[in-house]
């Protein structure tokens, strides 16, 4: 059984499960923690990087679905298997507490909702608009 979560490589503590990088590159700064793993399969790839978020966001989909659920959990599982923990935190380098700004990421913990029903939650600061007001 996996669990999954989404982060930002500066934001993720070693008590939220295993690092998973899922980036074309490696951070170029000093981590707090060692990163062992990488899925590289669910980085986007270089022909959509740079593209606005509709064209990105369909691209990137449309990679996940010829790659599709039962594989790429395939790929996941063998992380938690050599990690030896089922909590998976996949990080990138976008910092969604930024408002406006987006990451593949939350791309793929929606589709991964969408074609499995587990929710992948971001652990990292979210923008201020999007907390729930204390009534």
């Amino acid at each position: 059984m996996l669990t999954l979560f989404t982060n930002r490589f500066p934001d993720f503590q070693a008590a939220q499960g295993v690092p998973v990088r899922i980036t074309r590159g490696h951070p170029r700064y000093k981590l707090a923690y060692q990163l062992q793993h990488q899925v590289s399969a669910l980085a986007p790839a270089a022909a959509y990087f740079t593209e606005p978020e509709p064209v990105f966001t369909a691209a990137y989909r449309a990679d996940l679905d010829k790659l599709g659920a039962p594989r790429i959990a395939d790929l996941l599982n063998t992380v938690a298997t050599a990690a030896g923990d089922h909590r998976l935190v996949l990080l990138c380098f976008e910092d969604l507490s930024k408002p406006g700004l987006w990451c593949h990421r939350r791309v793929f913990a929606d589709w991964w909702q969408e074609r499995t029903g587990d929710v992948v939650r971001e652990l990292g600061p979210r923008p201020t608009h999007e907390q729930i007001p204390l009534m």
